[in-house]
């Protein structure tokens, strides 16, 4: 007779489940002679041996069959071979490896013609086109919000330790001291942390790392090695001094002789730096300029990668002139920068919601102008505002060829700290005389 054996999993599995399962059953033929008990009849007629192997070939060939099915259905469902498997499995996978190939190309090394990789038009379009005027205002909101005393010296301690920051030269050292995040992001140094140079014309504003500096010869300066930014595009239209010039550069000059030139200097302001700057020289301000650009990170990484930078953030931009002509003093604004912040012009109001509207404000013509107290003027070191995370600080000014910078490309410099002066004239002559020779 036949007897069938279903193993125990699948009769659990079906009464789990509910569902009847195709399955092909082991059975075995158990061939019993039954002795007849006074008559010729039995009680099972065995299979005879040819039946058997036929039978046992017909299972054998049935379950190579279902084996088969459930491979062939198996790989319609998403092998890698098939159509599916194409765009579920290797179409996401090569866009990986492609977006990881551009990444590496923007961080790493020249194109072909020996020049930085920069983004494109569409490149930049898809970057301004991110809700990072909303993701600003969510941090700065969140950075307001009040953090409970038992936890703040674990928040501000895990801060301090991921950015570097020197909490022994704040004012206030303790953590639980500090409100909030955007407090500690904003707090305030000791009396003696910081030395002003009462020697060097210029000193730095704030404290950070020294991305470009040099002459702006023409419209089109350097924001790091080999990357350009509009000079008019971040300046605006220069009617202030009411003159003509056939290049731009000449025009924001004061002075008409050719004894100087345009200069600017870009500040970068870490996560982990003290967050307040200062005036870099004895100056007056006159005008008031607030471009509601984008804000874009302003990172290292993203200014060599993204031209015109500086010219398409946000910023408030100052004005004015100096002991040697035209001054100008910026703070740009960046990703996650809730507001910037100016203690002499409490009308400023940054980081404004505009709606959803994107890659529409960085228009030079679109900014607001006002004229400021003609008795204002600030000193070297006066305390002018801060950025309630890190930014940028963008020096243009006028000052004679023989203006000399005291800082590098790349170095990290401290809020005070000589940033550059003029040289006596007479000496420089002389030192051009004998340079010219020894050759």
């Amino acid at each position: 007779m036949s007897v069938y054996f279903v193993s125990r999993k699948r009769i659990f599995s079906t009464v789990t489940h509910g569902t009847q399962r195709n399955w092909t059953p082991r059975w075995f033929n158990i061939r019993k002679s039954f002795k007849s008990t006074g008559t010729n009849s039995n009680y099972g007629k065995p299979f005879s041996n040819g039946e058997t192997v036929e039978i046992t070939k017909k299972l054998a060939t049935k379950g190579n069959g279902d084996q088969q099915g459930q491979q062939h259905s198996s790989s319609k469902k998403g092998g890698w071979l098939t159509w599916r498997g194409v765009f579920l499995k290797w179409t996401p996978l090569g866009l990986c490896l492609v977006a990881a190939a551009q990444w590496t190309m923007i961080n790493d090394g020249p194109n072909g013609k020996g020049q930085p990789r920069t983004a494109t038009a569409w490149q930049t379009n898809i970057y301004c086109s991110l809700p990072l005027r909303l993701i600003s205002r969510g941090w700065g909101w969140l950075a307001d919000c009040r953090v409970p005393i038992p936890i703040r010296p674990i928040v501000y301690g895990c801060y301090s330790t991921a950015f570097g920051v020197n909490i022994e030269e704040a004012a206030a050292s303790d953590f639980k001291k500090y409100r909030s995040i955007a407090e500690f992001f904003t707090r305030s140094l000791k009396e003696d942390a910081r030395t002003i140079d009462t020697n060097s014309c210029l000193v730095s504003p704030a404290d950070g790392r020294v991305l470009h500096f040099g002459l702006a010869t023409n419209e089109q300066v350097e924001q790091v090695k080999g990357v350009t930014y509009s000079l008019k595009s971040f300046l605006g239209p220069a009617n202030w001094e009411n003159k003509s010039s056939p290049t731009y550069v000449d025009t924001i000059r004061i002075r008409d002789d050719e004894e100087t030139a345009i200069y600017q200097c870009i500040i970068y302001l870490a996560p982990g730096d003290y967050h307040r700057f200062h005036s870099p020289t004895k100056w007056t301000p006159k005008l008031r300029r607030h471009f509601s650009g984008e804000l874009l990170s302003v990172s290292p990484k993203i200014a060599h990668w993204l031209p015109g930078l500086f010219s398409l953030n946000e910023r408030a931009l100052y004005l004015g002139r100096w002991q040697h002509g035209f001054f100008s003093f910026a703070a740009v604004g960046a990703t996650n920068v809730g507001s910037i912040q100016i203690y002499m012009d409490e009308s400023l109001q940054t980081n404004k919601w505009h709606g959803f509207k994107v890659g529409k404000l960085n228009k030079t013509e679109h900014f607001d102008e006002i004229e400021l107290p003609q008795d204002t003027i600030l000193e070297k070191g006066q305390l002018l505002g801060q950025f309630n995370m890190g930014s940028t600080v963008v020096l243009i000014f006028e000052a004679p060829k023989y203006f000399k910078f005291f800082v590098e490309q790349g170095q990290t410099i401290k809020m005070g700290e000589p940033l550059g002066c003029t040289k006596n004239r007479r000496n420089f002559d002389e030192i051009k005389n004998e340079i010219a020779a020894a050759s």
